[in-house]
């Protein structure tokens, strides 16, 4: 139904009859007057009530406009784009290669591929200030390079950090720790304490000392002082 006439006792009382007919508010459609009204003779014979047309206005045709693409990009999107199009490895390579430049060395960073992660070789001259005591610069300098790689991946990516082969040559020197001190708790019967150590050089000791037959391993303490204890079984 597009248009209703409807009367009433005034055209506004007509008017509002066909408003609810449609349906609609009066904004949305066309109010044409059919007839006044009128009182008969002295307002008592022939009285006649107020007629009115109204009519659904025509619904506008709406276009379809097309999308444009936004004329620009937010910071945090162009951020995620910079950070999904940059190698990890090679942002952690450069990351390494200005630390040692603060410390006023010249290096190169040779990455290779393991199955449980990649090895960063450091090489260069005066690499004793990058390995620091006991390998802890190394150490430390490993932890941050895993922050920044990590950082430009999507999935979790893991990095050994290298100098000079500090890690084999470190493994060797525990390995005959651990050997050595075995020997001592057989002979003296007391267990032997050992200074604290990372993770990863904890892991050496244990290794070097599960199968032997006279000797038990263990680790006590909270980092950043948890020990390896040597034990006879």
């Amino acid at each position: 139904m597009t248009k209703v006439i409807t009367s009433g006792k005034t055209v506004e009382d007509a008017v509002n009859q066909g408003l609810t007919e449609l349906g609609v508010s009066r904004d949305k459609v066309e109010i044409q007057v059919l007839e006044q009204p009128s009182k008969g003779f002295l307002g008592l014979f022939g009285v006649r009530a107020a007629k009115v047309e109204v009519k659904l206005l025509p619904v506008p045709e709406v276009v379809p406009q097309p999308i444009k693409p936004a004329a620009y990009k937010s910071e945090v999107d162009a951020l995620l784009e910079d950070v999904a199009a940059k190698n990890p490895y090679e942002e952690a390579a450069a990351f390494l290669k200005e630390v040692a430049a603060g410390m006023g060395l010249d290096v190169e960073v040779h990455i290779k591929k393991q199955r449980d992660g990649h090895i960063f070789n450091i090489a260069g001259e005066d690499l004793g200030m990058i390995i620091g005591r006991r390998g802890q610069t190394l150490d430390a300098l490993q932890y941050l390079t895993n922050i920044v790689a990590n950082r430009y991946s999507e999935s979790f990516v893991r990095i050994v950090l290298d100098a000079e082969n500090f890690r084999q040559r470190r493994r060797k020197t525990l390995e005959d720790l651990a050997e050595r001190l075995a020997g001592q708790a057989i002979r003296t019967g007391k267990e032997v304490v050992l200074e604290p150590m990372p993770p990863l050089e904890r892991k050496v000791i244990h290794a070097k000392l599960q199968n032997h037959p006279q000797i038990k391993t263990l680790s006590k303490g909270e980092e950043p002082n948890r020990r390896v204890v040597i034990t006879t079984k």
